[in-house]
């Protein structure tokens, strides 16, 4: 939503100017990371506010290590978010895809940039032409993800921020 991402842009920018914040972690709320864009938003007039390619480009700007922490689901606009970060780490009950191509659309935040340059050409057509949800397992044998956890995705995604 428009709100979600204004936070997004407005917390990042906050926090790459505050010197005390050494790194970022971005979550999603009650146990799921998220399920991407309302598609009925697509049908909507032209709406104002920031997109989600600009919110990518200010974290992969950013000086300051930003975290992905993947809970429950990474889908569309979720899996695009997570492509923009440095790092990700994913629940071991994750799941991450791109399914809106079930019904006919792209990934529309540079998602089909993203994941080629991330795993590579074979995988990443794999994902964006049949939208089929990957567990975090695979994720993370595809690269996809840096680190899969049992425990809490969050204090593991911290835990990362600061090593690095």
């Amino acid at each position: 939503s428009l709100t979600v991402l204004q936070a997004l842009e407005d917390g990042l920018k906050r926090a790459d100017a505050d010197p005390s914040v050494k790194a970022v972690m971005i979550c999603g709320e009650n146990g799921k990371f998220s399920a991407g864009a309302d598609i009925r938003g697509f049908s909507s007039p032209k709406r104002q506010g920031i997109g989600l390619g600009p919110i990518l480009s200010l974290i992969e700007r950013s000086e300051k290590p930003v975290v992905a922490a993947i809970e429950g689901i990474a889908l569309g606009g979720g899996l695009e978010l997570t492509l923009g970060c440095h790092y990700r780490v994913a629940h071991v009950k994750a799941r991450m895809g791109l399914p809106e191509v079930t019904i006919g659309l792209l990934p529309g935040a540079e998602g089909t940039q993203r994941l080629p340059r991330l795993i590579g050409v074979p995988a990443a057509l794999d994902i964006i032409t049949t939208g089929r949800h990957i567990p975090a397992t695979e994720a993370l044998k595809l690269g996809l993800v840096d680190e899969v956890v049992e425990e809490n995705t969050v204090e593991a995604a911290i835990r990362l921020a600061n090593n690095v």
